[in-house]
């Protein structure tokens, strides 16, 4: 059996992942604000730095895989939280325990979401981050300064910076899969459609309305969002050593909304 390390795994999609992985015998340490195995806040460099440093104390041979699923909504008031635990609080992370990943030939999956191909990401942004991960670049402070000039209670530019972290992270992703996996650590995003989880019931009712006004082909004729558990076992498959082939891929699990938006799209 296998060392799993889940961020966000208290509730909706990173606790089924915690729960699949346990209940497949691994050992399985879930990382969150609270109610946690470890409990950090991962929108700061210290609680990300507690974590990785806990980690490598804990497992000095290696882990087997990384789940980044710790995230807020772009209805949460807070844009520069949305940036700072959404992109670096995975990025920074995966990052850190790279090495414990490739002890043992690991993989990683990261959580990004089905609106990364509906338009509302900002191209600048999404750059600046991206490339936050170079010596020569604006740092996440830096980058936070100019998050912090606009405006956090307008809903649609909070949709807008959260599209921008999960595209953000995805691009990532890719760009980072050949030489991970050339040291032996496969990784993948899960791109999740809308999903019922404690974050989606707290969001406002002009926030559910917009969730609302995306079809699920797979529910259709119902009000129904997206099972956790629909999400958290393609993670669990990704992650595991049956998925070995598959790296660099954004995997649409949003019961065909996406394809049914973007039928002509086929890459």
């Amino acid at each position: 059996m296998g060392v799993y390390i889940v961020t966000g795994g208290s509730g909706g999609i990173g606790g089924k992942t915690v729960e699949i992985l346990r209940n497949q015998g691994h050992e399985v340490l879930n990382v969150d604000l609270k109610d946690a195995d470890i409990c950090a806040n991962l929108a700061t460099k210290e609680g990300r730095d507690y974590v990785i440093d806990t980690v490598h104390e804990m497992f000095p041979d290696g882990i087997d895989g990384l789940c980044c699923n710790a995230g807020v909504s772009g209805a949460c008031g807070n844009l520069k939280l949305i940036v700072s635990l959404n992109y670096y609080g995975a990025v920074n992370l995966a990052h850190g325990l790279f090495d414990l990943l490739k002890k043992k030939g690991g993989s990683c999956v990261v959580t990004s979401s089905n609106t990364i191909s509906q338009g509302a990401a900002r191209p600048d942004l999404v750059d600046l981050l991206n490339y936050s991960q170079t010596k020569t670049a604006l740092s996440e402070e830096a980058i936070l300064k100019i998050v912090e000039k606009f405006d956090d209670s307008n809903l649609s530019v909070g949709n807008s910076i959260y599209v921008t972290t999960k595209y953000a992270l995805a691009r990532w992703v890719r760009r980072v899969s050949a030489s991970w996996a050339a040291n032996g650590v496969r990784i993948n995003t899960v791109a999740p459609g809308n999903v019922s989880t404690p974050m989606t019931a707290t969001m406002s009712t002009s926030a559910k309305a917009a969730l609302a006004a995306l079809p699920i082909p797979i529910n259709y004729g119902t009000d129904e969002l997206m099972n956790p558990e629909d999400i958290a076992n393609v993670i669990v498959f990704l992650v595991s050593p049956l998925a070995h082939g598959v790296n660099g891929n954004v995997m649409f699990v949003d019961g065909g909304t996406d394809a049914l938006l973007n039928s002509e799209k086929v890459y």
